[in-house]
């Protein structure tokens, strides 16, 4: 699964690679030469080398390319029925939420 990060602004920074998600930990991009670059938030710019700075969740910029379809990276929480756009607990009941990729059109 490859992960892109597009933004409108062209001050930002476009990344490529695999997407990892584990529980409990932040996103991570692993790069082509398997660098890892944690991800907080949708779109941005590299605060440091190894963490890229997302902007806003409003934005829903965040996609990644599963099967040759861009899908926009959700999480969401089966208990509350909340979708988030960053991954980490739920606001409501505090459990885990669980990536789920949608059509960029469906939201």
């Amino acid at each position: 699964m490859a992960a892109l990060c597009l933004a409108a602004d062209p001050a930002t920074v476009t990344l490529q690679g695999k997407l990892i998600v584990r529980e409990g930990k932040p996103a991570t991009l692993q790069t082509s030469d398997h660098k890892l670059v944690q991800l907080t938030g949708d779109k941005g710019h590299f605060t440091s080398p190894g963490q890229f700075q997302l902007d806003p969740i409003h934005t829903h910029s965040m996609l990644v390319n599963r099967d040759g379809h861009l899908k926009m990276v959700t999480y969401w929480c089966d208990v509350c029925s909340i979708r988030a756009y960053t991954p980490g607990p739920c606001v409501c009941c505090q459990q885990e939420t669980v990536l789920d990729l949608r059509d960029p059109d469906k939201q």
